[in-house]
């Protein structure tokens, strides 16, 4: 009854005309849809998805947290596609694409008839503008440094309405997956901001829906701070079923913000949410064991392509705090925590098994790409202490670690709030390093007061986090292992290479980005491997295994290792006839 009544007061509340505005639209003869060949569905209900956090912008060019791309994702559209499922290049808004021999130059047809969320055209002046807009260096995308090839942006040529030209100043390895994900901007409601250099401000999480338009399978109804994003069905989306139906079947997708995770598996129990992305080991064995009775399924992916991993801020002191210590530049401390940490421990108490231990920054089930020749070193105690004892530290009689000045070695280690795995990470850690001495403090932050810290004022001495998961192809990652990296974590805003090895780095980084040639790729970023795993920017601790969960009566799902895990086809999802198609619909 509770969910009769509630969608009672929806209909109310959305009103007749807001319910046929968002019906999909009959196919005009002028546009060319893409035909999915996904199981054919049937129109109507609400998808909601728990979310641990609020999305940090709904800006997708200056977007960097999960949070935000998980929401934007499913309003925006890309060039060309990942599949998830296949990890293949497909189609997307451009229909078909050729390279020129010497792989500098791509060609792009764009499908014909396509039109924004908001009823507009979508041509080639919409791609030029967005390229435009992610190669601005005052705007700091993160997807820019993957347009930057031989040192030189990316040319892009408008040919005609519906053909763009892309010019390298190089052969680019797997040119055509560096279009993925790069959303197309509706020049229409965005020129004037970038204009006036106000873009980086538009397209907050306060935007009103009607400044919002995309190329994806929903667009923005209305956003209620604190609770809940509500999506509606794009009614001119670009993809059909094979029964030339416009998708998508769902009426709403609903992001849900209901805080930690158990909050989420309590929503997900009973029945207010669809799906459970990314459920932690122990209540991943907590939902199994309803799971016959609770009408939902439960899925192991195995690794994900992610990596923990523990960071020390290494921003020059000017920039950071002004008391923050020197021990992390160096890189025997870093190397002893390395050796004290007991990765072991993390991926059996943190993820009950469900993970495995890391000491590089490819997680090992991507095959094509991991260095198996990377060491991995058994926890020792012992070295830990022979390496700090070499940089000149010391141990008071109480057992206190001290530097070479008689400070006492404490520091923090900051965490999301949100993320239990990382918060018990951080635990271990902090205990593990006792051992040594150190005096640990951990410290919960709401995630986008993390981020902050660690991205713009760079007030904290260290903190766990997490990357990758977007792509097996190194490329994507040209953002974290560039010196001038937008991601470049450890040392953000760097204008040159700080160390050598950073400058070594960077060459490989780059001469792997323009080898064609796998085999000569492969062993440059072998090398790259190498360089990060010997001078620990990060200190690699686990890749958990992606665990996933589903209500039965949701048809098409079908989770993949890479990200989006659950909703990289959402326009596909549909709830199957006489199972509820409402259901997950309570907020």
């Amino acid at each position: 009854m509770r969910r009769l009544a509630w969608l009672a007061a929806l209909v109310l509340v959305l009103g007749s005309n807001s319910l046929a505005r968002s019906s999909p639209q009959p196919a005009q003869s002028d546009e060319e849809l893409q035909i999915t060949d996904g199981e054919v569905g049937r129109y109507g209900g609400s998808l909601v998805v728990g979310q641990a956090a609020e999305p940090k912008t709904l800006n997708p060019v200056t977007a960097a947290d999960v949070r935000s791309r998980e929401v934007i994702g499913r309003m925006m559209a890309d060039l060309i596609h990942i599949n998830r499922d296949s990890q293949r290049t497909e189609p997307a808004l451009a229909k078909s694409w050729a390279a020129s021999r010497d792989g500098r130059v791509f060609t792009l047809k764009l499908r014909r008839g396509l039109r924004f969320s908001d009823d507009q055209p979508f041509d080639a002046d919409d791609v030029v503008f967005s390229f435009q807009v992610y190669l601005d260096e005052k705007i700091h995308s993160p997807q820019r440094d993957l347009l930057i090839v031989g040192g030189k942006p990316i040319a892009v040529q408008k040919i005609d309405s519906y053909t763009v030209r892309f010019t390298l100043a190089q052969p680019y390895a797997a040119a055509e997956r560096i279009f993925d994900s790069l959303a197309m901007l509706p020049r229409h409601l965005l020129e004037k901001a970038y204009q006036e250099n106000r873009f980086t401000q538009v397209w907050n999480i306060n935007e009103s829906p009607a400044a919002l338009a995309g190329m994806g399978p929903f667009r923005l109804k209305h956003y209620v701070p604190g609770q809940r994003v509500v999506l509606e069905r794009n009614p001119y989306f670009w993809k059909m079923d094979q029964k030339r139906q416009r998708l998508p079947y769902l009426d709403e997708l609903v992001f849900l913000f209901v805080g930690n995770e158990e909050a989420q598996v309590i929503r997900f129990q009973a029945g207010d949410t669809a799906i459970m992305n990314r459920v932690n080991a122990e209540n991943y064995i907590l939902l199994s064991r309803d799971a016959q009775n609770g009408g939902y399924g439960l899925f192991d992916l195995g690794p994900s392509l992610e990596y923990n991993f523990l960071l020390f801020n290494l921003n020059d002191a000017k920039a950071s705090r002004a008391n923050r210590p020197a021990w992390f530049s160096d890189l025997r401390f870093r190397q002893a925590v390395s050796s004290a940490i007991d990765r072991e421990g993390i991926v059996k108490l943190v993820y009950a098994g469900r993970a495995v231990p890391l000491w590089g920054n490819v997680s090992p089930s991507n095959q094509l790409w991991v260095n198996q020749s990377l060491p991995h070193p058994a926890r020792s105690l012992e070295h830990a202490r022979e390496l700090l004892k070499a940089a000149g530290f010391s141990w008071r009689g109480d057992g206190r670690l001290m530097d070479g000045k008689s400070q006492t070695v404490e520091f923090s280690i900051i965490v999301s709030s949100s993320n239990n795995q990382r918060t018990k990470i951080a635990t271990i850690i902090q205990d593990d390093l006792s051992k040594l001495g150190m005096d640990v403090h951990v410290v919960p932050l709401e995630f986008r007061a993390l981020l902050d810290r660690v991205f713009q004022t760079f007030d904290y001495d260290a903190a766990i986090m997490g990357l990758g998961g977007g792509d097996a192809d190194p490329n994507p990652e040209m953002n974290v292992w560039l010196s001038s990296g937008s991601t470049h974590l450890w040392h953000l805003g760097e204008t040159k290479p700080a160390t050598d090895w950073e400058a070594q780095l960077d060459q490989l980084m780059q001469q792997q980005m323009v080898e064609l040639k796998y085999d000569r790729r492969k062993r440059l970023y072998d090398q790259a491997q190498q360089v990060i795993a010997a001078n620990l920017p990060y200190v690699f601790l686990a890749t958990p295994n992606i665990l996933v969960g589903a209500r039965k009566n949701l048809a098409n799902f079908k989770p993949a290792v890479l990200e989006p895990n659950t909703l990289w086809n959402v326009e596909q999802l549909y709830f199957r006839e006489g199972s509820g198609a409402t259901a997950g619909a309570k907020p």
